[in-house]
C-alpha cells in the first residue's frame, strides 16, 4: 500500500498528525504522499512503524529494502 492509498480513508488532519509524529513538515509529508519525493531509509522505517505495517519500507524504498538478487 502506498502512502496515498493509506490516507485515502483517513480523516482530515491525519497527514499532519503523521508528519508531526515523524518530525517532518506538512510540505515534506505532502511530497512523500504524492510520490514526488522518497523518504530516507530511517524515515521509511518510521513510516512503517507508525502505519503499523500498512505502508512498508519495501513499498516506500524498493531500491533500499527490495529483495537482494
Amino acid at each position: 500500500m502506498t502512502l496515498e492509498e493509506y490516507f485515502a480513508d483517513k480523516p482530515r488532519g491525519a497527514k499532519i498528525a503523521l508528519a508531526n509524529k515523524l518530525g517532518v513538515s506538512k510540505t515534506w509529508m505532502s511530497l512523500l504522499v504524492s510520490g514526488r519525493e522518497q523518504p530516507s531509509a530511517g524515515l521509511a522505517l518510521m513510516i512503517e512503524k507508525f502505519t503499523k505495517g500498512a505502508v512498508t519500507r519495501k513499498t516506500l524504498r524498493p531500491d533500499l529494502f527490495g529483495e537482494i538478487k
